[in-house]
């Protein structure tokens, strides 16, 4: 009998979720009653894990061979989603919403139901949906309704990180307003009074700084979405020929290309060209000095010349 895949381990722990029986696992999965019995009781019952099993049994088959075989470019991806979630865990992301987020991040699809983190992950549903909260209150994770239908699917959009920032921006100002409450409250001079009146003014620097670098601006996003859509084009582009490729409104494509008049440094090394004719990308003239001119404009009349 070929060991247990890693798929036959989330099985088991969607199985042990929903209340099923170690016989009606085994079935599932096609295994004897006893494989599945004593998989739980090596990996424990209430919190069995369907990745750590994984590991744990890999760990364990290392030891008895005196060379590992290579890994898989499954076992190769499965590590680094599982490093990706560690990473994120330790920045103070609860452990359930980092694995959660990993996986939607790495999905092979544009969004996720809450069955298929369920089943990738091996854990319960509640797990699933404790963690998908928490990531919607921070803005990480979009939820999506498919057309026609009452079933809900998730995933990362392009500016989740645009959209943290100024979430991030309102949370240090929410905390340096809290901070001088506490001041007011224990008094400027005494030990508590001093330490809030530092933190106070850390967050409160912060928040300017997010705030006045324009990165917490969603159209800052937009500005440079325009930039590699024109460079990865070639070619000028008309407004019109913009808002139908990129499926923005002309209000939203105003202010991005606002953006990019108003901070051309978003297109460096870069410029936004504009003419009757439409748009498109210049190469900044201050980039290159005289010399790399010379030598490029020869590269190209030698190339052009082959």
């Amino acid at each position: 009998m070929s060991r247990l895949s890693l798929e036959d381990r989330q099985t088991i722990a969607a199985g042990l979720a929903e209340g099923r029986s170690y016989a009606q696992i085994a079935r599932q999965i096609g295994r004897p009653t006893s494989t599945v019995s004593r998989e739980v009781a090596r990996n424990g019952h209430r919190d069995y894990d369907a990745a750590d099993a994984q590991q744990t049994k890999r760990r364990r088959t290392c030891k008895r061979v005196t060379v590992a075989p290579a890994n898989s470019a499954e076992d190769v991806q499965h590590a680094f989603i599982t490093e990706l979630a560690s990473t994120l865990t330790a920045t103070g992301m609860p452990r359930m919403a980092s694995r959660v987020f990993a996986s939607l991040a790495t999905s092979t699809t544009d969004t996720m139901t809450a069955a298929d983190l369920v089943r990738g992950l091996g854990v319960s549903p509640a797990s699933v949906s404790k963690a998908i909260g928490y990531l919607e209150g921070i803005e990480l994770v979009e939820r999506h309704v498919e057309p026609g239908s009452r079933k809900e699917r998730y995933g990362v959009g392009d500016d989740v990180w645009t959209r943290a920032v100024r979430t991030d921006s309102s949370g240090h100002a929410s905390v340096a307003d809290v901070a001088d409450r506490g001041i007011a409250l224990f008094g400027d001079e005494s030990p508590a009074g001093i330490r809030l009146a530092h933190m106070g003014r850390f967050f409160a620097s912060l928040t300017e700084q997010l705030r006045g670098s324009n990165l917490a601006d969603p159209t800052v996003d937009d500005a440079m979405t325009i930039v590699a859509a024109l460079g990865h084009t070639r070619h000028r582009m008309t407004r019109a020929q913009l808002a139908t490729t990129l499926e923005w409104s002309p209000r939203r494509l105003d202010d991005a290309l606002q953006q990019l008049r108003q901070h051309p440094v978003f297109a460096d090394p870069f410029t936004v060209h504009e003419n009757n004719a439409g748009y498109c990308l210049q190469a900044r003239p201050d980039r290159l000095s005289a010399q790399q001119h010379a030598a490029l404009q020869k590269l190209t009349a030698s190339t052009d010349d082959q």
